[in-house]
């Protein structure tokens, strides 16, 4: 489990939706922004097929911690991925 997962503020959120997120993050570490999207994609299709569901509110939470204390590249990183989880809703 990585640091970013025993923050305190994410202990409302079950862990195996954490450890599905982890899951996705480290598959999609050191790639592109066009090597991630079929990650992302294929991340969706297995959240679905779970059941699982995030709330805004969960993301919004997850979101902010995994940016804290990161360098602003990794920052950009994560708002470049989460700009295309936002075009795969639409």
């Amino acid at each position: 489990m990585d640091d970013w997962m025993k923050d305190p503020n994410l202990s409302g959120i079950p862990a195996e939706k954490l450890q599905m997120l982890q899951s996705m993050a480290s598959m999609g570490n050191g790639k592109g922004p066009n090597e991630l999207l079929p990650i992302l994609m294929a991340a969706a299709n297995t959240s679905r097929e779970k059941g699982m569901q995030f709330s805004d509110a969960e993301m919004e939470l997850i979101i902010q911690v995994m940016k804290s204390n990161r360098s602003p590249e990794e920052v950009a990183k994560i708002d470049r991925m989460l700009q295309m989880l936002k075009l795969m809703k639409q």
